[in-house]
């Protein structure tokens, strides 16, 4: 099973996770999940863990937000992950979100509430040090207006690193990697 983290204020239905669900079809699932980050993590967590109580293989795709919660997860279980422009400090990228009464869903347009108590939670799953580089690929495009490329491409250097010119926060042309995931997830 394939699961795919989306990013902040983001969801399961989006365009990005659309396109891998077309591709990966009954293997993957594109779940919505909670906008509290503990949360979030708890909800993975369950699905990771009753997959592997049942002796199935779990893999892990994560964009931005997401990235750092399959970058976790994946650390904490030993599971393959790709990470998708990642944010590697989300708690620095995040605070411009302090004091915003509401934040808008990107997909949906729902308002929630994302406090400083949110932003700190991050830090709990922060990783220090990745156990099994080989287990990950770490897809970045340079021209990513949310979040500084640079920053997870040090922090991800031992992983399979791939960087692009150009591109977006959304990874522009993500299909193009399928073939690769799948022969990453699977051989």
């Amino acid at each position: 099973m394939i699961i795919y983290i989306h990013g902040f204020a983001s969801s399961g239905f989006g365009s990005k996770p659309q396109k891998f669900k077309e591709y990966f079809e009954e293997e993957i699932i594109t779940i919505s999940l909670p906008t509290i980050p503990n949360l979030a993590i708890d909800t993975l967590e369950q699905i990771i863990e009753f997959s592997l109580n049942k002796d199935e293989l779990v893999y892990l795709i994560g964009s931005s937000l997401g990235g750092f919660y399959a970058l976790y997860l994946a650390n904490k279980y030993d599971l393959k992950a790709v990470l998708i422009n990642p944010a590697v400090n989300p708690w620095g990228t995040l605070h411009r979100y302090e004091g915003v009464e509401f934040v808008t869903n990107y997909y949906d347009n729902s308002r929630f509430e994302f406090t400083s108590n949110h932003i700190k939670s991050l830090k709990n799953y922060e990783v220090q040090f990745i156990k099994n580089p080989s287990n990950f690929i770490t897809l970045l495009q340079e021209e990513d207006e949310v979040l500084d490329f640079s920053e997870a491409a040090l922090k991800l250097e031992e992983t399979d690193l791939i960087i692009e010119e150009g591109g977006s926060h959304s990874f522009d042309g993500i299909e193009r990697y399928f073939r690769k995931i799948n022969s990453f997830f699977y051989n």
